[in-house]
């Protein structure tokens, strides 16, 4: 943030080291910067959020591998998400700019920059969309699982899409108050989700009097997709924890939002995978000990949630509904933060000119210094994204499909231009030293093998209900962008463009005002 003293004297000494760096990135300081490095930390944590993934497709873990592939696919995830998560806090540490990896990809390209950045960039935005919507959605269906409990309403398909269109509009009008209310709940936040794992956990473990062995919860294997192929079956199983391991680009997002922002942008990627690697495996863990009834009872749950019914056949009623509170909250917070840094990316990519109508999503609230139009962007095509779950069964696991496959293209593009020869790189205060080629290479092939995997058939036989839907979608996405790109972008589209020199940003700054 430039402080008073500064927007009424445009001398470059006289600016904070942050928007002297931005500066150099070729942006005036027009978001509010107000972050600290925890509340970074938070967002990206609270984005992963473990008691929003974990739980939400835990169905999918019970019927595509079962407890084995819950627990061992979450380390075998976990390790691998934090090396690509490694790869890419080195280049934050370089670039801490809102736009993040679609602007990393222009400034590391050796050629063609434009071309990788705004294919990048367009792997994220729909990567950003359809997260906030597979998070959102899975509030949806939890809190639509709590109204059956509690008032009897039915967890129709169409109770589940009105609970969804209202939670979208309630984030996006948190969102439309401002960052520090933003920054205020995702600190809330993740003591939320670190505090609920550690009640949820606990209440499993102390109360119910007969748990489930150590064999069925760490070797039990189950496959109910139709497949008989184990090994095709453990594969697409990991989608569980990798669609959980997404968002964490969250902390780049936020960026020119973040005071120290070389340093706690990095540290807030790479320690919201750890923290989240940790808490998600005592979480899998301790609820599938709690599988003591009949698997498919937790399966055929009448409220549609079967982390709910395995809570209440092992504490009872009221203690499930407890911990079905306990885990929306932390699902609300999620989506809050999702929104958050969709908004910022579209903001970013709209600054430079990518984004159709640009001149209307690159807008700041002058009062709030908040990207306010770009957030209503984010909850419409979230909106968008999941209406198609009103008439198709596999149309949920399709949007994580999506958010997992574009944000981890957009993800690791801008390492693997790391990496390639040629390719001129100023490492940051973070970064990984003699480690930094095997640790993008392992993230590279990792990244390889998943997009392959999350377009494969989930369920067997393949029909027009069951189809996998992630692939038309992205040739849908990828199809536009190139079409797009090679009939008009190219040749206006030259990647991130600078506002102005030092006087022009300065004077751009002066003329947003104090924000509140």
């Amino acid at each position: 943030m430039v402080d008073k003293e500064v927007a009424s004297t445009p001398h470059p000494e006289m600016l904070d080291e942050e928007t002297r760096k931005l500066h150099a990135l070729g942006y005036a300081q027009e978001l509010k910067r107000a972050m600290s490095g925890f509340s970074n930390f938070a967002v990206s944590f609270t984005i992963i959020s473990i008691l929003s993934g974990c739980l939400t497709l835990y169905y999918f873990g019970m019927t595509t591998g079962g407890p084995a592939e819950m627990v061992w696919g979450w380390v075998v995830v976990g390790v691998m998400t934090t090396i690509v998560g490694l790869g890419m806090a080195e280049i934050a540490s370089s670039y801490p700019t809102a736009g993040g990896l679609y602007y990393w990809s222009a400034k590391l390209a050796k050629s063609k920059g434009a071309a990788w950045s705004w294919f990048t960039g367009w792997f994220n935005l729909i990567g950003q969309v359809a997260v906030t919507a597979g998070i959102d959605f899975g509030f949806a269906t939890f809190f639509s699982a709590f109204l059956n409990l509690t008032t009897g309403i039915q967890a129709t398909r169409g109770t589940v899409l009105v609970v969804y269109a209202v939670t979208l509009l309630a984030h996006g009008l948190i969102n439309s108050f401002g960052v520090k209310l933003v920054a205020f709940l995702s600190n809330v936040s993740a003591w939320w989700h670190i505090l609920g794992v550690i009640v949820i956990v606990t209440a499993l473990a102390l109360i119910p009097t007969h748990h489930a062995s150590a064999a069925f919860v760490f070797t039990k294997f189950v496959n109910e997709t139709g497949f008989h192929s184990t090994f095709y079956v453990v594969l697409i199983g990991l989608l569980m924890a990798q669609y959980t391991f997404t968002g964490y680009d969250a902390s780049a997002h936020m960026s020119e939002e973040t005071k120290g922002a070389s340093l706690t942008v990095p540290r807030g990627i790479v320690n919201s995978i750890l923290v989240s690697l940790a808490a998600g495996f005592v979480l899998i863990v301790g609820i599938t000990f709690a599988i003591t009834n009949d698997y498919q009872k937790a399966l055929a749950s009448p409220t549609g949630v079967p982390p709910v019914q395995i809570w209440i056949d092992s504490i009872g009623r009221t203690g499930g509904e407890l911990l079905l509170v306990i885990a929306m909250v932390a699902q609300f917070f999620c989506g809050m933060a999702s929104v958050t840094a969709n908004s910022r990316m579209i903001y970013a990519f709209a600054r430079d000119g990518a984004v159709p109508g640009s001149s209307i999503w690159h807008h700041i609230n002058p009062r709030t210094r908040t990207p306010t139009r770009s957030i209503w962007f984010a909850i419409v095509g979230a909106f968008i994204l999941g209406v198609p779950s009103y008439w198709s069964t596999t149309a949920y696991g399709a949007v994580t499909s999506i958010a997992t496959i574009g944000l981890y293209l957009a993800y690791i593009t801008p390492t693997l231009l790391r990496r390639l020869p040629g390719t001129r790189f100023e490492p940051g205060p973070w970064n990984l030293g003699k480690w930094s080629p095997i640790i993008g290479w392992t993230g590279i092939v990792w990244v390889a093998i998943i997009t392959v995997l999350f377009m494969l058939p989930e369920v067997s036989p393949i029909n027009r209900n069951t189809f996998n839907y992630a692939p038309v979608a992205l040739v849908v996405v990828l199809g536009y962008a190139g079409i797009y790109w090679a009939l008009s972008a190219r040749k206006w589209f030259k990647g991130p463009k600078m506002q102005g020199n030092e006087a022009e940003l300065e004077r751009l700054e002066m003329d947003l005002g104090e924000p509140v």
